[in-house]
């Protein structure tokens, strides 16, 4: 059977480790082509894509700073090189926006320099690099923003990283209008307490039994389920779902 991203490429940021590396491997199972973006850890996007080609998939690696005013034009440029090289062709098919950076603050301890980062990461630079790749994404594309489900809930610790992941719900909706005559997608998914390394909490298995009783499915999140959810908005059955915020938390404070 021909898999549902057959011929399709894929850019993932923040794609070497925790919920990334999970989107991008079901990206690549799904039959696309990935391209695995990371900051700082090399050798984990390289196993990523040791992971997706030993599974059968194709992937490559890109570096870029995405908390660096210049990251997202970076990241732009060197995947445009990339697909030119390697397929003599600029366009591609999928853009998730998965690169964050959080810090675990309330307002009196966060920092402007703190805000500044986290605002860069989080919602600067995923509209820069929509804006710089919206030329070479094609016509019925798909943009998957990642945001948090604690943009609906009050976690005062969230200070700067709630208020910037709502405005990247926020821009994914006007996208959504505004890309729909070139029937492209564009939605946010909100996950939960998940267990990756950005969640300590949530990856402890002592620790995680009390988060656990906050969601309704009774358990923490694995990167494995939100990579699910972007595969269904990334494939032709997630078409008709556009300029929507999915919640993919099993429940977490309803």
């Amino acid at each position: 059977m021909t898999k549902p991203l057959s011929g399709k490429i894929a850019l993932v940021t923040g794609a070497s480790r925790g919920i990334g590396r999970a989107i991008a491997k079901r990206l690549a199972a799904d039959g696309a082509t990935v391209a695995v973006h990371y900051h700082a850890a090399e050798d984990a996007a390289q196993q990523t894509v040791a992971e997706i080609v030993a599974a059968g998939g194709a992937g490559f690696v890109l570096q870029a700073d995405l908390s660096a005013r210049s990251g997202a034009a970076t990241l732009a440029e060197r995947l445009s090189e990339q697909l030119m090289e390697r397929f003599r062709s600029a366009q591609f098919d999928i853009l998730v926006n998965n690169a964050g950076l959080s810090k675990r603050a309330t307002i009196e301890d966060v920092t402007e320099e703190d805000f500044d980062r986290l605002l860069q990461t989080n919602l600067k630079s995923p509209f820069f690099l929509i804006k710089a790749l919206l030329p070479q994404l094609r016509n019925g594309g798909r943009i998957v923003n990642i945001s948090s489900m604690g943009t609906r809930a009050a976690y005062p610790l969230m200070a700067a990283y709630a208020p910037a992941k709502a405005g990247l719900e926020a821009l994914s909706r006007l996208l959504a209008q505004h890309l729909g005559p070139r029937q492209i997608t564009v939605n946010s998914v909100l996950p939960g307490a998940t267990a990756t390394d950005m969640n300590v909490t949530a990856r402890d298995p002592v620790a995680s039994r009390a988060v656990a009783e906050t969601i309704a499915l009774g358990r923490v999140g694995q990167p494995e389920d939100i990579a699910k959810v972007v595969a269904f908005l990334a494939c032709d059955d997630g078409g008709w779902v556009t300029g929507q915020e999915i919640d993919a938390s099993g429940g977490q404070r309803l």
